[in-house]
């Protein structure tokens, strides 16, 4: 359910990019109705091509907050730590609410599941691929 919110949030960033379309080959613009439509519009904050680089772009940015001991891997509780985080961000959004104890075990589940080289600590291209879907 957090890779959902992530890919979610992460088609949201995109969407405006994938919206524009270039004028046909030969297609001559239309005049603007009024002069307030001859304002050039503020440019778009760049957004990543692509839902996985979204989620590469958040990890890159998050990671550092939850890699409490600095040693570029996230063991079970700094994991944990982030994944109820992002669980709790998901409950208040859907109005949802689960148990702690439930809450836990989710986070536990999904430890086991992103760490596919059983290293017993999350790296950030685990982390990447797991919240992408198996895409990054």
């Amino acid at each position: 359910m957090v890779r959902i919110l992530l890919l979610s949030a992460a088609i949201a960033v995109t969407a405006p990019a994938m919206a524009q379309t270039a004028p046909e080959q030969g297609a001559m613009p239309a005049a603007p109705a009024s002069p307030a439509q001859a304002q050039p519009a503020a440019p778009a904050n760049p957004a990543p091509s692509n839902p996985a680089n979204a989620v590469a772009s958040i990890v890159d940015s998050e990671f550092p907050a939850y890699d409490a001991n600095k040693d570029g891997q996230l063991d079970q509780s700094e994991f944990s730590r982030w994944m109820v985080a992002l669980k709790t961000q998901e409950m208040k959004a859907t109005g949802s609410q689960l148990p702690t104890d439930q809450v836990m075990a989710w986070a536990n589940g999904a430890f086991s599941t992103a760490d596919k080289d059983k290293s017993i600590s999350i790296s950030k291209p685990e982390l990447i691929s797991y919240l992408s879907g198996g895409a990054g």
